[in-house]
């Protein structure tokens, strides 16, 4: 970038009035504090550690495109820097050359501050020629006001792509080969317990997502830039966070794999206690329900006109399955094992439980007439008491219901009829009557 000739043949106006000499001296140590601000900013950005890897990286994408335009603005930024230094500098000369400078030195001095007096080459010249079809400016004019504000633009656009493309590459990449340590203690966790592609879904799970780590690892290397997103409303350079959706989501799969593995390990560690817990639970199904069948034959030897619900036979095919998973346990089949072991105790369980609802209601009959029987004997020891064991109708009715419940086949609606009887006639004789008042005996027939 260029600098415009030597102040000596300068014969214009200056733009507004002129600047008196402690004007010129605030204005000059402002700009000499920018020139200075500007540098070590331009020097940060060449030594930026993101910088070096994007003119060392191979770039794809949004990336190489945004960075080529970022290596055009950080070179025009040093031509500009260049043109502003001059113009700095010659600034200086003049008013170094008197203490007190005169009218035509602070006349100068106000055209170099103040005025469009930086002349910097044009590099769009070309293309703005060729696309306008007219004549190419080659040059263009600035006050230092006017490239200093050129010179934060294109720094802060610089400055943003080439700390949102560092931003990614110092997040992303560390946290996917993190990632993918942890898939490769996990795939060989799983393959030893046979949680393999084609074998098992958390196997073919295992594959997309190394698949997935791979082909993301590589777009965030070559197109950091793909993986930004732009903070909502900031304009400081580097506003925003890196996108890690993507990554999210294959941790995400990584640990239901890791947690499924952990299953099936599970399962190699306690299967044989759980075949035995197994076994155990269907022998308890099978015998109840050959006690069910037991007690079914009884009551219908023992109790008249009662519905007697049939009895299921043995659950044989839980111990078909059951069979089939011991001998997954016998051939490490882990993966098939822990399924069937799950879905075997569920069942198993219910099994035990529809037995023993089966063992209920076929022997509810004979609990019906235990309660019978029981209330009939607790009513004789009442009166007897109270010495009316003796009584005749509490005897005769006594036998009767005596009779029926325990003869066979017993007819319980009848023989509740009975102790019903008994009750309300010994109920009558433990109740004290007034002179005068009913007796329920009285007329009352066996």
């Amino acid at each position: 970038m260029g600098v415009a000739g030597s102040f000596s043949g300068f014969a214009g106006r200056p733009p507004g009035p002129v600047m008196d000499r402690d004007e010129a001296d605030r204005a000059l140590a402002r700009l000499g504090a920018e020139h200075e601000a500007i540098e070590t900013s331009l020097l940060a950005l060449q030594d930026h550690a993101g910088r070096r890897l994007l003119e060392g990286a191979d770039l794809t994408g949004v990336t190489k495109e945004r960075w080529a335009a970022a290596e055009q603005s950080i070179t025009l930024l040093w031509g500009y820097f260049d043109a502003y230094a001059g113009t700095l500098a010659r600034a200086r000369e003049i008013r170094a050359v008197r203490r007190y400078p005169g009218r035509d030195d602070l006349t100068a001095l106000t055209d170099i501050l103040r005025g469009d007096s930086v002349t910097v080459a044009n590099p769009g010249a070309v293309s703005q020629g060729a696309a306008t079809g007219g004549p190419a400016r080659l040059s263009e004019r600035f006050t230092l006001e006017e490239l200093v504000s050129r010179m934060n633009d294109l720094y802060a656009r610089s400055l943003d792509m080439v700390v949102a493309a560092d931003s990614v590459w110092s997040a992303l990449p560390a946290r996917i080969d993190l990632l993918a340590a942890e898939l490769r203690r996990t795939r060989s966790l799983a393959h030893s317990v046979g949680v393999r592609p084609g074998e098992h879904p958390a196997g073919d799970d295992l594959e997309s997502i190394t698949q997935e780590l791979t082909t993301l690892r590589v777009q965030v290397i070559s197109d950091p830039l793909a993986f930004w997103l732009p903070g909502p409303g900031s304009a400081a350079p580097g506003g925003g966070r890196p996108d890690t959706a993507r990554y999210d989501r294959a941790a995400r799969a990584l640990e239901d794999v890791r947690r499924e593995t952990e299953a099936v390990l599970a399962v190699r560690q306690d299967a044989e206690q759980r075949l035995v817990q197994l076994r155990d639970v269907l022998s308890r199904a099978d015998r109840t329900l050959s006690e069910a069948r037991s007690a079914r034959g009884e009551v219908l030897a023992k109790i008249a006109a009662s519905e007697v619900p049939a009895v299921s036979g043995p659950p044989t095919a839980l111990q078909e399955r059951l069979a089939v998973a011991s001998g997954y346990r016998r051939h490490a089949q882990w993966n098939r094992l822990s399924p069937l072991l799950d879905s075997l105790e569920r069942e198993a369980e219910d099994e035990l439980l529809r037995a023993r609802e089966s063992l209920t209601s076929v022997t509810a009959p004979l609990a019906v007439r235990a309660e019978l029987r029981g209330r009939l004997d607790a009513y004789k020891a009442k009166v007897a008491r109270h010495g009316l064991a003796e009584d005749p109708l509490l005897i005769e009715r006594y036998d009767a219901a005596r009779r029926m419940l325990w003869s066979a086949p017993c007819d319980l609606r009848v023989a509740e009829q009975a102790v019903l009887r008994y009750q309300r006639a010994a109920t009558d004789l433990l109740t004290p009557h007034r002179p005068g008042e009913y007796d329920g005996r009285q007329g009352e027939t066996s």
